[in-house]
């Protein structure tokens, strides 16, 4: 997947905030939290929007592009 969600996981764990956070506050539904996780889904923009408001952050800190040839 050419989008990596490592920087939003790694701010989750920063501020501590885990699954159980995320369906209280209704920031993203659990099924795209798990697959987002496991690196097997994407969110909409909708979501990135809710997560910029909760985090007082921009896009860019929560995920960023990598090429598919630069991946390991």
């Amino acid at each position: 997947m050419p989008i990596s969600f490592d920087k939003l996981l790694k701010l989750f764990e920063e501020k501590g905030i885990t699954s159980y956070t995320v369906k209280k506050y209704n920031i993203m539904s659990q099924s795209a939290y798990t697959k987002m996780k496991n690196g097997q889904g994407n969110i909409d923009t909708r979501t990135i929007e809710r997560l910029c408001e909760y985090l007082d952050c921009q896009p860019g800190d929560l995920m960023e592009y990598i090429k598919e040839d630069q991946k390991q």
